[in-house]
């Protein structure tokens, strides 16, 4: 489920795959193996996930529809 949120949220930035994993400082093919779910998401790249979209950790995982960013609660 998480792979389709960051697919969204990257596409809704305009943002292409090599742009976002230059913004998480992993390769291009890692990023791409977490949109694709060829690979699980480590916690960091999590977190700065969130944060770069200005979201939370639970709307990319699916455990909410809220996008809220907890950090303007």
């Amino acid at each position: 489920m998480a792979y389709t949120k960051i697919r969204d949220l990257r596409e809704d930035a305009d943002l292409t795959k090599a742009q976002m994993a230059k913004v998480l400082n992993c390769s291009q093919q890692a990023y791409s193996n977490y949109e694709l779910g060829q690979r699980d998401i480590p916690t960091d790249i999590l977190i700065a996930l969130a944060e770069f979209h200005k979201t939370n950790v639970d709307y990319i995982l699916g455990l909410t529809k809220t996008k809220k960013y907890y950090k303007e609660l």
